[in-house]
């Protein structure tokens, strides 16, 4: 069977290993390929990745690592030129900024290397949109994101803090309030956002009630959309209202 494509997580893991080994060291007898072999196998992305007992193997690895060479203007050489249009992308797209891929990278192999983390977002099914604006920071970051989210203890809690001191549950962007316009069906209906931006997050995060703020379900998704703040959300509708 063959292995499915690479996805962007996957890319952005390859690429900060491409940036950190010298051209020698980018075999599959590297101890750092096989070390990025195994991330790659626990990560939570493909569902038939299991099917496939030559799945990112450091064959693989070695192989994309070659794709890179291709396409790195610096490289005096040759590489695999059938790399994908993803792969180019995401390597200009982090052309001069090293430090922030390889925080990136870091952030998401300490999250999949958390056991339970890494179970409770495979748990999180993927949302038919998500694919329409997947998140620039991935999707591993992305479910984390999601799973703070559902926290429903705190959420209830933040309910109620809000609740007694402005006596209603509004949108904090947009002030949409589902009692005042659905009535009984409404009553207590709001969604929870995590502010921490993604880029920053990572499983070591304890969410705190000043973390969330409450969102009604369009602005949800738009603040998930480009990873918007509330701020810059709430400006932004602002500026096309008046």
């Amino acid at each position: 069977m063959r292995s499915p494509s690479w996805h962007r997580d996957e890319i952005i893991l390859a690429l900060d290993l491409y940036r950190t080994l010298d051209l020698e060291e980018m075999n599959k007898k590297n101890s750092k390929v096989i070390e990025l072999s195994d991330i790659l196998n626990i990560l939570t992305i493909h569902s038939n990745k299991n099917e496939n007992v030559k799945f990112r193997n450091p064959t693989g690895i070695e192989m994309k690592l070659a794709n890179f060479k291709a396409i790195d203007p610096d490289f005096i050489g040759k590489g695999m030129t059938k790399y994908s249009k993803k792969d180019e992308e995401i390597f200009f797209e982090f052309k001069d900024r090293n430090e922030e891929l390889h925080l990136l990278a870091n952030r998401i192999k300490q999250i999949v290397s958390n056991k339970e983390i890494n179970e409770q977002i495979s748990a999180i099914q993927d949302e038919e949109s998500d694919t329409d604006y997947s998140a620039p920071e991935g999707k591993v970051i992305s479910k984390l994101h999601k799973l703070r989210e559902r926290d429903s203890k705190i959420n209830k809690i933040k309910k109620e803090q809000y609740f007694k001191k402005f006596n209603k549950l509004d949108c904090e962007v947009c002030g949409f309030d589902f009692k005042e316009v659905y009535g009984d069906l409404g009553e207590g209906f709001i969604e929870a956002h995590h502010r921490v931006p993604l880029s920053e997050l990572s499983e070591e995060n304890i969410t705190t009630l000043d973390d969330l703020a409450l969102v009604c379900s369009n602005c949800h998704r738009m603040l998930h959309k480009k990873g918007n703040s509330i701020i810059e959300l709430s400006n932004y509708i602002k500026n096309i209202t008046n």
